[in-house]
């Protein structure tokens, strides 16, 4: 039987595809590839097609999850080495995080899991 959490990472031009079986691991598996990404972010902006973008606006990196139930949701890593949560497959709605709460205790809330572990 496939895993039911289908993890993918989006590292540049780079994609990986994992599995997890339980949503507290397919979070940890986010959790580790996207942090060291969102430490090694470049910290600036970039421009195209004649406008400039600040660095929280530009997306270095994401991980996509796919869960039961049709559930699915993910982290974008900004260029700042920001993290935000969201939800949604066609039209991404930023999910807010609670007090003390990073973007990856963010997602796991939302999705109906204990972030707190």
């Amino acid at each position: 039987m496939a895993s039911p959490w289908k993890v993918t990472l989006r590292l540049g031009p780079r994609v990986v595809h994992e599995r997890a079986e339980t949503l507290p691991d397919a979070i940890a598996e986010l959790r580790i590839a996207l942090v060291a990404v969102a430490e090694q972010a470049p910290r600036e902006g970039s421009s195209a097609l004649f406008r400039d973008y600040d660095a929280q606006e530009v997306v270095v990196a994401r991980g996509e999850l796919k869960g039961p139930g049709g559930a699915r949701a993910g982290i974008d890593v900004r260029a700042d080495g920001s993290a935000e949560a969201w939800t949604g497959r066609f039209r991404k709605q930023p999910v807010e995080p609670r007090d003390g709460e990073d973007a990856y205790q963010t997602l796991e809330r939302d999705l109906g899991g204990d972030p707190h572990g």
